[in-house]
């Protein structure tokens, strides 16, 4: 090797960037990030903005009322097989979620104000 040459060299041991990293959920709104956690499977939407330091208005926490309606931007949030009260298809194809039953599942963004 001629002086000016550095040799590369791979380390196996060293950790792989690619997934090394947990799911985040992100709460926006419009632009603004407000804040940002790991998600923690099982948990609803409204538990992970706690943990994130913002409050999300609820009412029944059963899906009744809708108060609690987000946008999802981004990731996925499952919906239950019937839709409770508080969507309809509608809401749900303008990427409405209720954050007292909504659980995220990998990386998420949530715009805190609600679809329409």
């Amino acid at each position: 090797m001629s002086a000016g040459t550095k040799a590369l060299v791979l380390d196996d041991d060293a950790p792989s960037l690619s997934n090394t990293t947990s799911p985040v959920i992100r709460f926006l709104k419009g632009a603004h990030l407000l804040g940002q956690c790991a998600v923690n499977p099982g948990e609803t939407i409204v538990e992970h903005a706690e943990a994130c330091g913002i409050r999300l208005p609820t009412n029944c926490t059963s899906g009744t009322c809708g108060t609690c309606m987000v946008s999802l931007i981004l990731g996925e949030v499952p919906l239950p097989e019937e839709l409770p009260p508080g969507l309809d298809d509608f809401l749900v194809g303008e990427g409405a979620r209720l954050g007292c039953i909504g659980r995220p599942r990998g990386d998420v963004d949530i715009d805190i104000r609600p679809p329409i």
